[in-house]
């Protein structure tokens, strides 16, 4: 629900790659059928952390993501943005590079650092050419052992992020999203906002960015993602040297799902022409036997909304529905428009259709390959494939569950998806952002619409 900062945009989608691989190619009329996306990665152990190697031969750019498990679901609310503070701080410098050194190193190479935050896990990240991945993986080495943390970068990049953040107040989308997130997680571990508050964010300093990154840095919350075209082996022995002597630590526990009681409705007035408006269900983890089937009825429930919100009545321009793939995951529909309370009672409608009318065939394939082909699109770069790795590892119950994801799309049935829709889309928590005369009759409006509890 946080809006993405820098760094990678992660997947979140079911993923699946047909990349090239390293291992046999004598007999391709016979394996070709057969290869998933798993046959081309090599795990290891390096020093007490995973790596997983994802070789591109022929591939120009090398991508890397050194994840920390936890992310801000194991961070209290005060300390809410440490760590995304700590690890924008620790792209500044590092002990044998100063900032501007840092800053000429990486132009020179061609290289980037950088840097992400989850409610589930963070990551620092380096995206370099094949040419000169050893020049940058060096750079990369000494920011994520060795970061200066020095008072002015740290203050420099609070004062970054907080006004990131203060701008966020006059974007009714991104207000609408804090909002959302506040009312259902507020008795959930994701109840820190992933990028913080002004508020938290004035109040941490040296110190606490010091000692955050002292317990990131254990092996046992670290996992190191490469795709590109460089060899296991070589990955090995550089990490070997990056992680030695580190510390074991304890990995952090999984986050329960979310849940709440009762539907319910948060109202923010603001003086807009448009209103913003999502309603969000609590739904499986990536993990679930049932989560394919949902994941297929939510885009199926986003086409319906948009040929009948925008295409037939011309109601809003991006009308929506979703479903993350968090560790605790949400679905939703989302609409802005003038007159809201219309759009909002079509996608209700929608959603009831879902779970009283068996999707036909010929729709539900067309969803499905519609998947393979945004997946293709995710895919093709390195850096997809290193998030599409370490999401499947880190909270999709291991990264070999990447390749048969597809597999599992297409085996889904319509019985399955309106199962599934009955299930979890229900009980909806509603967030509207708008005027105060209009939003206070689409707050009674949709108290007397939302469905309850497993309702039919």
């Amino acid at each position: 629900m946080a809006k993405p900062r820098a760094g990678w945009q992660l997947a979140l989608m079911l993923l699946f790659v047909a990349g090239s691989g390293f291992t046999s190619w004598a007999r391709p009329q016979d394996t070709a059928a057969r290869l998933r996306p798993h046959d081309f990665v090599t795990e290891q152990t390096v020093a007490g952390v995973k790596t997983l190697v994802k070789r591109r031969p022929g591939s120009q750019t090398v991508a890397v993501g050194l994840f920390f498990a936890g992310g801000a679901g194991h961070i209290t609310p005060a300390q809410a943005g440490i760590e995304a503070l700590t690890l924008a701080a620790a792209t500044q410098a590092s002990r044998h590079f100063t900032r501007d050194l840092l800053r000429w190193e990486t132009a020179r190479l061609g290289c980037s650092l950088s840097y992400l935050v989850t409610y589930d896990y963070s990551a620092l990240t380096l995206a370099a050419t094949r040419r000169a991945f050893e020049q940058s993986w060096t750079l990369f080495a000494d920011v994520v052992r060795y970061p200066r943390f020095e008072a002015e970068d740290v203050t420099l990049t609070r004062e970054r992020l907080v006004a990131s953040l203060l701008d966020d107040e006059d974007d009714p989308d991104a207000l609408l999203q804090q909002v959302q997130a506040k009312a259902v997680y507020r008795q959930h571990p994701y109840a820190a906002l992933p990028h913080g508050t002004p508020e938290t964010l004035e109040q941490l300093g040296v110190a606490e960015v010091r000692a955050h990154y002292a317990r990131l840095l254990t092996t046992k919350r670290m996992l190191l993602v490469v795709v590109g075209d460089v060899l296991p082996r070589q990955i090995a022995k550089a990490a070997a040297k990056l992680f030695a002597g580190l510390p074991a630590g304890t990995p952090p526990k999984p986050v329960p799902p979310v849940s709440w009681v009762v539907p319910g409705v948060t109202v923010v007035n603001r003086p807009l022409p448009t209103d913003y408006v999502q309603g969000v269900y609590a739904a499986p983890p990536l993990t679930a036997p049932d989560f394919p089937a949902l994941r297929l009825a939510a885009a199926i429930l986003r086409d319906r909304i948009f040929e009948e919100v925008r295409v037939k009545r011309n109601l809003s321009y991006a009308p929506t529905a979703f479903l993350t793939a968090q560790g605790a995951n949400l679905g939703g529909i989302y609409v802005s428009s003038v007159t809201a309370q219309q759009a909002v009672e079509v996608m209700l409608k929608e959603i009831e259709r879902l779970k009283t009318e068996l999707v036909e065939p010929a729709e539900l394939r067309a969803t499905v390959a519609q998947f393979l082909t945004t997946t293709y699109l995710a895919e093709e770069t390195n850096s997809g494939q290193v998030a599409a790795l370490a999401l499947y590892e880190l909270i999709g119950g291991g990264w070999r569950r990447w390749g048969a994801a597809m597999d599992q799309l297409q085996a889904v049935t319509p019985e399955q998806v309106q199962a599934a829709a009955r299930k979890y889309m229900s009980n909806l928590w509603f967030v509207i952002v708008g005027d105060a005369g209009r939003t206070r009759t689409l707050c009674d409006r949709l108290t007397a619409l939302t469905p309850g509890p497993n309702s039919k």
